[in-house]
């Protein structure tokens, strides 16, 4: 088993891993948001993979960030399960910063993003009914109670908007009164990318804001980065937990999500294409 990590704001500095290494991997969808830094934790001998969502710089933005490149740099490595960390704002005021929220839903606000491997003469139909791992939620959750002494809510759906900008107070009243939880802005297609690789995917979100739903209350960089750093050991201890406590034969439904989802025929799949998918499809199509 190879655990992936993916590091959100705050976070662009690999767990403490053990023999690392850096590897440049290469993609059909570009170069990932940097080298992946590969190496043992702890005494476990488990294999991690981490790579910093924004670059080692955070010198991309959430719009034009390479999901593909990453999530299929994963693949390529070998991952089945990727552990996430998001930096977002509150929509409820019993969600206060500093909150961790492990969420179980998206809504999708994006505009300008490609959410899938596929296309290009090959239609792939993902169910998504559950965009975060139920099994693998359920697990972050509970590293996050043991390894940190934050207030932690198991569940909630995220909405995640194109960015780079924050809300508009319109929208996040909206937001609000639609009863969802927590605003971002990378949520998507990450989640969806990694559905579709069949690596069970979830995410520990630490709450920087109240976004600008709050009366008096105007989020600026300035006040999301403060809360980003300080969230950032909870993070770090949560995924360390996950990491350490996940048991070996862990599966989930994620892992064969592809089965049955496939529109095409085989035989009627350009020859391109079906290199470029082959690493994701490789087995149905040649069943």
């Amino acid at each position: 088993m190879t655990i992936g990590f993916i590091g959100g704001s705050g976070i662009y500095e690999a767990l403490p891993l053990e023999n690392t290494r850096e590897e440049e991997i290469d993609t059909p969808y570009g170069d990932p948001s940097a080298p992946v830094t590969i190496g043992e934790f702890g005494d476990t001998g488990r294999e991690v993979a981490f790579l910093p969502r924004h670059g080692s710089e955070h010198g991309r933005s959430p719009t034009n960030l390479p999901y593909r490149a990453n999530i299929y740099a994963f693949k390529k490595l070998g991952v089945t399960h990727i552990l996430a960390s998001n930096a977002v704002g509150s929509l409820k005021e019993e969600l206060p910063p500093g909150t961790l929220v492990v969420p179980d839903q998206i809504f999708d606000r994006t505009k300008h993003r490609t959410s899938t491997f596929f296309g290009d003469g090959i239609v792939v139909h993902q169910p998504i009914t559950e965009p975060y791992a139920p099994e693998l939620v359920d697990h972050l959750t509970e590293a996050a109670g043991e390894a940190t002494d934050a207030d932690v809510q198991r569940g909630g759906t995220y909405v995640c908007i194109e960015g780079p900008q924050y809300s508009t107070r319109a929208e996040s009243e909206f937001y609000r009164e639609q009863g969802w939880d927590v605003v971002g802005m990378t949520a998507v297609p990450e989640a969806k990318l990694a559905r579709e690789a069949e690596i069970a995917y979830a995410t520990v979100a630490g709450v920087t804001d109240y976004d600008v739903w709050k009366q008096d209350h105007e989020v600026t960089l300035e006040e999301v980065l403060e809360n980003a750093e300080r969230n950032q050991e909870a993070i770090k201890r949560t995924v360390e937990e996950a990491i350490r406590t996940l048991p070996e034969d862990h599966e989930c439904a994620a892992h064969s999500s592809l089965e049955g989802t496939i529109n095409t025929p085989a035989d009627a799949i350009p020859e391109a294409t079906r290199e470029r998918v082959d690493l994701l499809v490789g087995d149905y199509l040649d069943d």
